[in-house]
């Protein structure tokens, strides 16, 4: 047996995020990239991500939040973090640090893919995986940006703990 250092009932690895159409359970993946697990897991304790919008939802292929500015062009108070490229590669349901040109420029923006996304392997890093509830994330509106943009009702630990 493979141990990922994260598994599914793993509560301080677990983010549930809230959507008005249900709810979706996260496996974050400190195995894979730890520095942005542990921003992530600030970020969701710190209630950053309560209300922000996905402001690009491409069809088939990812729907992308984290922006404070809902534009895109946002981020948190922190620095940027260095990328953690893996071997783990892009399928429905991963979550993706979303970036500049620059490989080192993430900081609070996410993506999670709808289907499988090969051209991102190696390319984006790879932090987190939705384990259940991944038909509500199918539902988010779709645009660049939407004409009414999903929100992130509210994303939480499921541990309740930083």
């Amino acid at each position: 047996m493979v141990t990922t250092g994260a598994t599914a009932n793993d509560p301080s690895n677990t983010v549930i995020m809230e959507l008005k159409t249900g709810k979706v359970t996260i496996r974050l993946r400190p195995d894979l990239a730890p520095k942005h697990v542990e921003r992530i897991k600030m970020l969701v304790n710190e209630g950053f991500y309560n209300g922000l919008k996905f402001h690009r939802v491409i069809p088939g292929f990812m729907a992308q939040t984290g922006d404070p500015q809902g534009t895109g062009g946002g981020g948190s108070k922190y620095p940027s973090l260095k990328a953690e490229f893996s071997g783990q590669a892009f399928e429905r349901g991963t979550l993706g640090a979303a970036r500049t040109g620059d490989p080192n420029s993430a900081n609070s923006q996410f993506f999670i893919t709808f289907a499988h996304a090969p051209h991102l392997n190696g390319q984006y890093t790879v932090f987190g995986q939705v384990v259940d509830g991944m038909q509500f994330v199918d539902q988010i509106a779709k645009g660049e940006p939407p004409p009414k943009p999903d929100i992130i009702v509210k994303m939480y630990m499921a541990n309740g703990t930083p």
